[in-house]
């Protein structure tokens, strides 16, 4: 899936993505074989993971948590963006996709910087919290409970570290007060608490980056 990077004008993205080509040899192959294994075409998109690497290597992020490994496009990205020394500690429900993002690190030469978690997150978290504070956490996962992983990342975050929340857009229905199916409702309340809790909380100062989909970024302060 094409993600929309934002920017309305057709020709603006097209003279981005010649400009910054964000997705390389190994980022395609990730992506192809995601499809061959019949993965959900929901990882984000290239311009999206060229912001990840960017922004991790803008805050020399050492050790960084995922939520939401899918089949490794991201966490190689993120990866990208760390040093030699840098770990990345990433969660994934399901079984099949966990197995597609070891092999996604192994052919970007991240194998022994990379340790994948499966099954529940909120059910694995607490196997790391003595391997913090960390500096960065992204989470891209199951919508409804991304108020939780926000309050996780609250508690083992740096001062200074980063919290980043893909689709916080809800795909456009954000602002929607009228929504019939119900996990779709499920999804936007929890993307709005979160969107909430990281704005008027009081322990991060952020703000959304106004990508396709919607990328919150806040600085924990207290």
């Amino acid at each position: 899936m094409n993600k929309n990077f934002g920017q309305n004008d057709p020709k603006i993205v097209d003279y981005v993505e010649k400009l910054f080509r964000p997705e390389d040899a190994i980022l395609r192959e990730v992506r192809i074989e995601c499809e061959r294994k019949g993965l959900p075409a929901i990882q984000v998109g290239s311009m999206d993971a060229l912001h990840l690497e960017v922004i991790t290597r803008a805050i020399g992020a050492q050790k960084a948590v995922e939520i939401g490994t899918l089949g490794g496009y991201s966490g190689v990205s993120i990866l990208r963006g760390m040093s030699p020394q840098g770990k990345l500690y990433t969660f994934e429900y399901v079984p099949l996709h966990a197995e597609v993002a070891k092999k996604s690190f192994e052919n970007a030469g991240f194998a022994d910087r990379v340790e994948i978690y499966v099954g529940s997150a909120l059910a694995n978290l607490p196997k790391i919290k003595s391997q913090g504070p960390f500096d960065l956490v992204f989470i891209d996962a199951d919508k409804e409970t991304y108020p939780y992983y926000l309050k996780w990342a609250a508690e083992n975050l740096r001062i200074g570290g980063v919290v980043l929340g893909d689709n916080t857009f809800a795909w456009g229905r954000i602002t929607d007060e009228a929504i019939e199916e119900p996990e779709t409702q499920k999804s936007v309340l929890g993307l709005r608490e979160f969107n909430q809790m990281a704005a008027q909380g009081g322990r991060f100062r952020s703000t959304i980056l106004p990508t396709g989909e919607g990328l919150t970024m806040a600085v924990k302060v207290k």
